[in-house]
């Protein structure tokens, strides 16, 4: 066996060390599944007093082999089933031997480790910071599929297991002292084995008949006649009144587009319904269909390989050491500026906040102060950490504040001469060797580095908002950005717990550009489809928010900003702008004063909305009755309407196509930061794996084809660049 091995010690004590041979973590594949049933077929013959599973590795279990579950197609449902079956009659196996198991757990054990954790009778833990448990596979579009789903459910019961089921909650050793998951803890690792075998000879029993079996030392609690799901099963009277509202609470958040909480739901439900070998089987079914499906391969595409590979510094050059930044100026300290303020704070970073006046700069640090006030009220942060995080901001009026800072971020208004203005100032003060970076969603980077002494040290790093909720910073490299700049901004972006990506410079870069095309295409529907129908695509589409509900919240005005900026940069270039279906209706909207949420009015009016933008939420905003004047190319009202399926693929085209055309102009350099992008940073669907996975998925050929039928029927805006055709020559994908 290479990955199970088999010992008895002095005690009559029988060993499972989890130990893979030239692999620095344990892993649920093939070869585990094999050694795994060989070791408990010898534990079901032999004679012991009891079972001590333990790993040799740093992590407890890493769980399932994704690069297997990832290539598994629909000719393997067989295989995936059968290999679940066997890791399930293995863990039975342990769990049934009547004899106390314990599990010794000195590192992660997540997913199929805490499955396995879940197999025994007792759990010991090491009190410590790198010590996680949980059962993530949600969150790549799958669900436990070892038992995870079968045991927490008769643990806990249906209720209480929802969070670490429904939504991957990881939990630490001392939490789980509090859900009673977890019996004991130890400070020091080497008192685990000796703690376990204490636990197992003051507990070690013959056991004749069922009448001997005890709960929680020698059996499981669903082995014991009598056993009763905590929380009652789903025929009880309370449980029951729920069954029919949880399915639509979860499908508020899915949209209806990830089916692993749907099929995690229906798993725990109908597997409380019967003995649990057959809700073991129903876990299994369910966990090959989330597995052979399209859904669960986009996300592990995306939120697995690229993710990892971006966190990893896969865009990162080579050739830097990486530097960790103790000093950070921010100048701006509005709404953005004081986010990336807070972020940096959080993290130990000292921070220069700087605007026009020391007044300005002290609200902007009063942004971080209510935060963490809250925190304090809530119990989720000590006072005096509080204290400690705000004393790292320093308010400032002056550019000479700036003279030690390593780094500086400049998140002023998107003007050009007053982002010149501002770098002038500042490098005037500055080190050498600080960089200089331009939080800009829009402006090109190589002609604001034009007001730069020193453009080698100046890019683009674009924050979303609200910056200390959003994970994305897309990071633009001018023409004169060195490497090592680009290397000391990515470093930056890690430790300040952010995702990068990175791109080339050109107008509106990556996100901003790609954002644009779903908000124009939205307004542009409103000529051929009723308002109402736009917004409800996009929510079955999976998107969080309809494209007239967001540019009510952006404002048109930026829009008509960008429109007429790029116009302008186009002219000089001796270029036109072609004209956009949604232009018209912009400025149309914009003369009727209804330029968005922060106007009071847009594409939807607001109930008593306030300075603030706050507005009467009982009240609910609703479209603006109006929008269907714009209507000119179809008579919905008459029942004639644009098909549901068009609306929702001029959607999600439209984004996929214009990233496909940043990847041949060379705006983005991976598919990975595309993906990334997409999905972090403009709010693509997440069960699509970000713009180029869609494409992937869709068939490139399939993709080309139906680009053709909507460029036919909506506008050249949907023809395909060159590279998707020679791609298909070439038989290849993104």
């Amino acid at each position: 066996m290479t990955s199970v091995k088999y010992e008895k010690d002095n005690n009559n004590i029988v060993h499972l060390i989890l130990d893979k041979a030239n692999s620095s973590a344990n892993l649920m594949d093939l070869a585990f599944a094999g050694d795994f049933a060989q070791a408990t077929t010898q534990l079901a013959k032999d004679d012991f007093d009891g079972v001590i599973i333990r790993s040799t590795k740093s992590t407890f279990f890493a769980g399932g082999d994704i690069n297997m579950l990832y290539k598994a197609t629909k000719d393997e449902v067989n295989t995936i089933f059968e290999l679940c079956t066997s890791l399930k009659a293995s863990m039975r196996t342990i769990e049934t031997c009547g004899k106390p198991v314990v599990a010794c757990i000195a590192g992660a054990a997540m997913g199929g480790g805490w499955e396995i954790a879940l197999s025994a009778h007792h759990r010991i833990a090491l009190n410590a910071k790198k010590v996680k448990f949980g059962l993530p596979e949600v969150t790549l579009g799958l669900l436990p599929g070892g038992g995870g789903v079968t045991r927490m459910v008769r643990l806990l019961g249906i209720q209480t297991a929802m969070p670490y089921l429904l939504k991957g909650k990881v939990f630490s050793p001392e939490q789980g002292i509090e859900n009673g998951l977890i019996h004991s803890l130890v400070n020091d690792e080497s008192a685990l084995v000796v703690q376990a075998t204490q636990w197992i000879k003051s507990n070690t029993k013959v056991v004749e008949s069922p009448a001997d079996l005890v709960a929680g030392i020698n059996a499981q609690p669903w082995d014991i006649k009598g056993y009763k799901i905590p929380g009652g099963a789903p025929r009880d009277k309370k449980v029951a009144m729920s069954l029919p509202i949880t399915p639509a609470i979860i499908r508020r958040g899915t949209k209806g587009t990830l089916p692993a909480p749907d099929l995690i739901y229906a798993t725990m439900i109908e597997g409380a319904q019967v003995d649990f070998d057959s809700a073991c089987r129903i876990e299994s079914r369910y966990f090959t269909e989330l597995t052979v499906g399209q859904v669960s391969k986009n996300i592990i595409n995306t939120f697995w390989y690229n993710l990892n590979e971006i966190k990893a510094g896969g865009n990162r050059p080579v050739g830097f050491e990486k530097r960790k930044f103790t000093n950070v100026g921010v100048l701006g300290a509005g709404m953005m500026g004081a986010g990336i303020a807070y972020t940096c704070a959080t993290k130990g970073i000292s921070v220069t906040l700087k605007d026009v006046s020391l007044e300005n700069a002290e609200k902007g640090k009063d942004y971080s102060r209510k935060i963490l006030d809250k925190q304090v009220v809530r119990g989720r942060m000590t006072a005096d950490k509080a204290q400690s995080i705000l004393s790292l901001i320093k308010p400032s009026a002056e550019s000479a504040d700036l003279a030690d800072c390593e780094f500086v971020i400049e998140a002023v208004f998107e003007n050009r001469d007053l982002k010149a203005s501002v770098t002038k100032n500042s490098e005037a003060v500055m080190k050498e060797s600080a960089i200089f970076a331009s939080n800009t969603s829009t402006l090109p980077i190589t002609g604001l580095a034009e007001a730069s002494v020193r453009p080698a040290n100046f890019i683009g790093m674009h924050f979303f908002s609200p910056v200390k909720k959003m994970q994305l910073v897309e990071i633009i490299c001018g023409e004169q950005t060195t490497d090592e700049a680009l290397a000391q901004c990515y470093d930056l972006t890690l430790q300040l717990g952010k995702t990068p990506i990175v791109v080339n410079d050109s107008r509106g870069f990556y996100t901003s550009r790609v954002f644009t095309t779903y908000v124009k295409e939205g307004i542009a529907l409103l000529k051929e489809a009723h308002p109402a129908s736009i917004e409800n695509a996009a929510y079955l589409c999976g998107f969080p928010v309809g494209p007239l509900a967001v540019t009510d919240e952006v404002s048109l005005t930026l829009f008509e900003k960008i429109t007429a900026q790029t116009k302008a940069d186009l002219a000089l270039e001796g270029k036109t702008l072609p004209a956009h279906p949604a232009d018209s209706i912009i400025d149309s909207m914009i003369e009727k004063g209804r330029a968005g949420k922060a106007a009071g009015a847009g594409f939807y009016d607001y109930p008593n909305i306030d300075e603030k933008g706050t507005y009467d939420q009982e009240a609910k905003k609703k479209l603006f009755s109006e929008l269907t004047s714009y209507n000119t190319e179809s008579s919905y009202n008459k029942g004639s309407t644009i098909p549901l399926d068009d609306i929702k693929d001029r959607l999600l085209f439209i984004m996929a196509i214009e990233t496909a055309r940043c990847v041949e102009e060379g705006v983005i350099r991976s598919t990975g930061d595309g993906n990334i992008g997409a999905v972090f940073g403009i709010g693509y669907p997440h069960w699509t794996g970000g713009t180029l996975q869609f494409i992937n998925q869709y068939g490139l050929e399939q993709f080309i084809s139906r680009a053709h039928e909507l460029t036919n029927l909506y506008g050249e805006r949907f023809s395909v660049p060159a590279l998707l055709s020679k791609m298909l020559q070439n038989g290849e994908s993104f």
